[in-house]
């Protein structure tokens, strides 16, 4: 492989590159030799939607204010207003998921405070102690297939005013909810009402993470609003690094209730982007004409159709999941020969010789992807 001029890139080998379209594997390419595989790896395997793209290369050179203050930033958040049903929402735009995380809940929480989670919580798990770094503590609770129970909150927080030491422990200060959660499952309108009641009750924010947003507003299992889930959180995000951006988080405090100077402390926090454009070009072309609901309901089709392959092929599932994200239990030898040529996520070990692991489908997953597992299986 070598470079000839700028932008040029001239590939020497016998490669597959010729018959496989590009966007739907993975791999690499070492000494002339293409190793392709089939990904369902995870949501974010593909860059971004062409429409993104086009509307990216299109205002490109268009000289702009940084730091979220331009127009595009300023139009994206007024049509996540619109969709949201909060036309006095505080819209903010960040990066990445556990950035955003750490930002809402460093923010929200008080020092003597720490955040309410599920045991499988993407804060309790999969952030590398972001919270605890910011020297609060993620307090984790059990559990149901992911989703937190209203009872088990009130439990928790009942017991811990109870306790006659309690000015000696960490305070529940927040309850922090994944829709879906880490197991693709969904809180139902009655789940997320009871949830909120209690929050309520104890003066305890209630943050959503949505960075699977669209899958679940887009599942058949859904019966959740965008408006219901503002009405009923008081600060959630949608994500876009999942969904067809590049990059991308939105911030919404559905009331306007952001904490005070938030825009600085996101600059304390590393995460105030200075070329902000990127983001809100982004998310203005996600919600120009339901952009981001679309291409959910996509990889909800996708989905779909993977869950049918695998029932029909006879594997076990680990839990009935209604989102795109997809677990299935192989056996070892069988996980070893799959993953020569397709890529997915390890989950968790089942006993000696069983593995469940994790397919995900995505607004980039096509039909050709799952008529080539269908092959490879």
């Amino acid at each position: 492989m070598k470079t000839e001029g700028p932008g040029e890139l001239w590939i020497s080998g016998p490669l597959l590159l010729d018959f496989l379209p590009l966007p739907r594997y993975a791999g690499s390419i070492k000494n002339t030799e293409a190793i392709l595989l089939l990904s369902f790896a995870s949501d974010y395997i593909a860059g971004a939607h062409p429409e993104i793209l086009r509307r990216l290369a299109a205002t490109n050179l268009e000289p702009l204010p940084g730091y979220g203050s331009d127009i595009y930033c300023q139009r994206a958040a007024e049509k996540i207003r619109a969709a949201c049903g909060c036309p006095e929402a505080e819209v903010y735009f960040l990066v990445g998921g556990t950035q955003t995380n750490q930002l809402v809940l460093d923010t929200m929480l008080r020092p003597w405070e720490g955040v309410l989670a599920s045991r499988s919580g993407h804060v309790s798990t999969h952030e590398a102690g972001a919270i605890e770094y910011t020297c609060h503590k993620v307090l984790t609770l059990p559990e149901e297939n992911g989703l937190l129970r209203a009872e088990d909150i009130e439990r928790f927080v009942s017991a811990f005013y109870a306790d006659e030491n309690h000015e000696h422990m960490v305070f529940p200060g927040m309850v922090y909810l994944s829709f879906p959660s880490e197991y693709g499952t969904l809180y139902s309108h009655a789940q997320l009402s009871g949830i909120s009641e209690v929050c309520r009750r104890h003066q305890l924010p209630l943050y959503l993470d949505g960075a699977r947003l669209g899958y679940g507003l887009a599942s058949r299992a859904n019966d959740l609003t965008l408006p219901e889930i503002a009405a009923l959180c008081d600060v959630f995000y949608i994500g876009g690094t999942k969904v067809g951006a590049l990059c991308g988080e939105a911030v919404v405090f559905p009331r306007g209730n952001a904490p005070a100077h938030f825009l600085t402390r996101m600059k304390q926090h590393g995460a105030l982007l200075a070329k902000g454009r990127l983001l809100g070009v982004q998310f203005d072309a996600l919600f120009t004409d339901g952009l981001y609901f679309r291409i959910s309901a996509h990889a909800m089709e996708m989905a779909e159709e993977l869950k049918a392959l695998f029932r029909e092929k006879g594997y076990p599932f680990l839990l009935d999941s209604p989102t795109n994200q997809q677990f299935i239990i192989l056996e070892n030898s069988k996980l070893a020969e799959l993953r020569q040529h397709v890529s997915f996520s390890f989950w968790e070990r089942i006993d000696e010789t069983h593995t469940a692991v994790r397919f995900a489908a995505s607004w980039s997953t096509t039909p050709e992807d799952i008529a080539a597992l269908r092959a490879l299986l």
